[in-house]
C-alpha cells in the first residue's frame, strides 16, 4: 500500500471518528439547551398560576391548547417539590400522542393544596433538533469530502520530489551511464534525501569505475605472465629429453597454466557481462551455434561412444553471438564431460525452449553450483561455467532451470 493511500485511510478514519463523537456531543448539547428552554417556559406558566392565585384566591380555569395543557388536582396537606419529567402529550386536533415535557408543582388555595401539572409539547423542539442534526451531518460530509480532495491534491504536490527521486533510482544504471539529477524542493527532509541520493550515486559510480578498471587491468596484466610461462614451458620441452617423472610434472604445469588461462578469460567475461560492457546484439541463429558446438566436440563424443539424439527447429534471438556461443558451449560441454561411456545426450530445440539432457552419475545442488567457484564432486572445471550461463540468461531475460530423474540430468533454457 502506498504511503499516500495509507495516510488518507488513517486520516479519514480519524476524522470520521472525531466528527461522529463531536456530532453526538453536539446533538445532546442542543437537545439539553432546548429542553432547558422548555423548562423555563413551564416555570413561567407556573409563576403565572401562583400569581393568579395570590391575586384572586382561587385557581384559574383549566387551560388546554394544541401544544400546552394545565391541570389542577387536590393533593392533601403536603407540599409538592417542583420537578420536571419527560412524558407524552395528546395533541387535540390530530388526537395523537406526542412527546412532551411536564412540570409538577403545588399551590395552596384557601388552606387546600393543589397539584399543578403543566405539560408542553416537544414536537417543535424535536423537529428543530432533527433539522439542526441533519444540517450538521451535511456540513460534516461536505467538509470530509473537501478535506479528502484537498489532502490528496496538496499531498500529491508535496510528494512530487520524492516520486521524481524514486523514478530516477529505478532508472539508474551504471552500465547505461544514467545520472541522478538534483530535484529542487522546499521541504527539509526531501532536500536531505536529495543530497544523500546524489552522494550515494557519486560513490557508487566512483566505486564501479575503480572496480571495472581493476578487473580489466588485472585480467590484462595476468595474460602477460601466463604467456611468458607458456613460452618458457615450450622452450623447456624442446631443450632435451625428459624422464617419465619430469614429463608428468611438465604435463601438470601445462594443465595448470591452461586452467589459469580459462579462469582469467572467464572472470574477465563475467565482469563484462555484469557491467553491461558487451552490447553487440544481433540476430543469432541458435540452431547454427548448437551444430557448430557439436562439431567441435565430435571427437570427444565418439571417444565416449555417446548416443547423440537431436531435434532442431529454427530459432533466432537478439543477443550477443559471443555470449550465446559461451552459453551453449558450456551446457553442451558439461553434458559431455559429466557423461559416461555409452551414455546418451538429447538436445531438443523449438521456438519456446532449448532442452539438453544427458546421462551421468552423481547429483548436485543446482542453486549451489550457480555460485562462483563452486563445483560438483568430481568436476575438473574452474567453477564458473554454470555461473556464466546463469549470468548470460539473466542478462537477456532467459530462464535457466535444472531437473534430475534417476541418472538423467536436464537443463532447460526457456526463451522469452
Amino acid at each position: 500500500m502506498k504511503l499516500l493511500n495509507k495516510y488518507h485511510r488513517i486520516n479519514i478514519a480519524v476524522t470520521v471518528i472525531i466528527m461522529l463523537i463531536t456530532g453526538i456531543i453536539y446533538y445532546y448539547t442542543i437537545s439539553r439547551i432546548l429542553t432547558s428552554q422548555i423548562d423555563k417556559d413551564l416555570i413561567l406558566e407556573e409563576n403565572e398560576v401562583i400569581n393568579y392565585v395570590d391575586l384572586n384566591h382561587r385557581l384559574p380555569e383549566v387551560y388546554e391548547s394544541n401544544h400546552q395543557q394545565i391541570i389542577f388536582a387536590p393533593f392533601g396537606n403536603k407540599k409538592i417539590e417542583r420537578r420536571f419529567l419527560d412524558t407524552v402529550y395528546r395533541e387535540i386536533k390530530a388526537n395523537e400522542l406526542e412527546p412532551g415535557r411536564a412540570l409538577i408543582s403545588s399551590v395552596k388555595v384557601s388552606g387546600q393544596n393543589y397539584r399543578i401539572l403543566v405539560i408542553q409539547s416537544k414536537v417543535q423542539t424535536e423537529y428543530l433538533i432533527q433539522i439542526i442534526f441533519l444540517i450538521t451531518i451535511c456540513v460534516i460530509v461536505i467538509l470530509l469530502v473537501v478535506l479528502m480532495i484537498f489532502n490528496r491534491v496538496i499531498l500529491k504536490s508535496i510528494w512530487q520530489p520524492f516520486y521524481k527521486l524514486l523514478f530516477q533510482l529505478k532508472e539508474f544504471s551504471l552500465a547505461n551511464h544514467t545520472n541522478i539529477e538534483s530535484i529542487p524542493s522546499k521541504i527539509d527532509e526531501f532536500i536531505e534525501l536529495d543530497n544523500a541520493m546524489l552522494t550515494m550515486a557519486y560513490r557508487v559510480k566512483n566505486d564501479y569505475e575503480n572496480l571495472k578498471a581493476f578487473t580489466e587491468n588485472a585480467s590484462h596484466e595476468l595474460m602477460t605472465p601466463i604467456s611468458v610461462i607458456n613460452s618458457k614451458l615450450d622452450t623447456l620441452v624442446q631443450t632435451d629429453e625428459f624422464t617419465d617423472k619430469q614429463s608428468k610434472l611438465l604435463n601438470d604445469l601445462y594443465g595448470t597454466v591452461a586452467r589459469l588461462t580459462r579462469l582469467n578469460k572467464s572472470m574477465l567475461l563475467l565482469a563484462k557481462i555484469e557491467n553491461g560492457l558487451i552490447m553487440d546484439n544481433q540476430e543469432v541463429d541458435i540452431k547454427e551455434i548448437i551444430e557448430e558446438c557439436l562439431y567441435q566436440h565430435e571427437e570427444m563424443i565418439h571417444q565416449l561412444n555417446i548416443n547423440l539424439q537431436t531435434d532442431f527447429q529454427d530459432k533466432r534471438v537478439k543477443a550477443s553471438k559471443l555470449l550465446m556461443e559461451v552459453l551453449l558451449n558450456n551446457l553442451i560441454s558439461n553434458a559431455i564431460r559429466h557423461n559416461y561411456s555409452n551414455g546418451e545426450i538429447k538436445i531438443i530445440l523449438d521456438t519456446k525452449q532449448l532442452t539438453i539432457s544427458n546421462t551421468g552419475n552423481g547429483t548436485f545442488n543446482f542453486d549451489q553450483v550457480l555460485k562462483r567457484f563452486h563445483k560438483s564432486d568430481g568436476s575438473e572445471g574452474i567453477g564458473l561455467g554454470l555461473t556464466l550461463c546463469k549470468q548470460i540468461c539473466d542478462n537477456y531475460g532467459l530462464n535457466l532451470s535444472y531437473s534430475q530423474n534417476n541418472n538423467t540430468h536436464t537443463f532447460n533454457v526457456i526463451f522469452w
